[in-house]
């Protein structure tokens, strides 16, 4: 599709419309096709990359451009990029039936594989195949939301497969080694030992205490906070694996 745009004499090709509608009024902005999911998903990070001209329209394909006083009133600002990140983020990608089921199909297939890369069977520590993940979020009846990122979607697939005990799943533990120095270590240990899936292994070394455990990936923020404050900057935590499964290939 080739737009011509009156009020500023640029010819818009290749375009992605996404529409929102808010206060009353319709608000577009134009983009590049195969973009606007890789901003929402977080794999392009830059605007100019995304956006064929960081102008607002009420009409893309006739050239209409918003007025200020609306972009105001519905947006709060008349900072037209900010508006065009706004209107990226919940607004409507206008596309065929075709284009709409393929893209679904596609997020879907993504979905599953974050799943599948994120997640073991807890009984054989090993990973599933993304076909028997994609069979489980049939089961379960998921629908892919286009405004939302895949990995928003894939954990929030992975919470409804446990609640609803469709298949036997856990997130893969990172193996993870914390250095503290002795004087914290009594305190610091008991913290850690409520935390971590499995301690692997303890060790008193010189004037440092030394752990090896399996954590949650969910509880890499909280760990790491939980060191350098208690240590006061002085302890460490070295991520020696980000995914503990059972060696070998083999997946069911």
């Amino acid at each position: 599709m080739s737009i011509f745009t009156p009020t500023n004499q640029i010819r818009l090709t290749n375009v992605a419309v996404v529409r929102q509608k808010r206060a009353g009024k319709r608000f577009e902005i134009a983009c590049y096709k195969n973009k606007v999911m890789g901003w929402r998903n977080g794999v392009e990070k830059d605007i100019d990359e995304v956006l064929q001209t960081h102008t607002v329209f009420t009409n893309v394909s006739k050239g209409e451009v918003t007025k200020k006083q609306d972009m105001v009133k519905a947006f709060g600002t008349e900072d037209q990029t900010e508006i065009c990140k706004q209107i990226l983020a919940k607004g409507e990608l206008q596309v065929s039936e075709k284009e709409r089921q393929a893209q679904l199909e596609s997020m879907y297939k993504d979905i599953a594989t974050l799943v599948a890369d994120m997640c073991v069977n807890p009984e054989t520590k090993r990973p599933y195949t993304v076909g028997l993940i994609e069979k489980a979020m049939k089961d379960v009846h998921f629908s892919v939301k286009p405004t939302r990122n895949t990995k928003q979607q894939a954990l929030a697939v992975i919470k409804k497969l446990k609640e609803t005990e469709t298949i036997n799943i856990e997130r893969a533990q990172m193996r993870i080694k914390f250095t503290v120095p002795q004087r914290e270590a009594k305190k610091v240990r008991t913290k850690l030992t409520k935390i971590a899936k499995n301690v692997e292994g303890e060790n008193w070394e010189d004037d440092e205490f030394v752990m090896v455990a399996l954590m949650d990936p969910g509880c890499f923020r909280e760990v790491d906070e939980l060191i350098r404050v208690e240590t006061k900057g002085k302890g460490s935590l070295e991520l020696l694996s980000l995914k503990e499964v059972e060696e070998g290939d083999e997946k069911f």
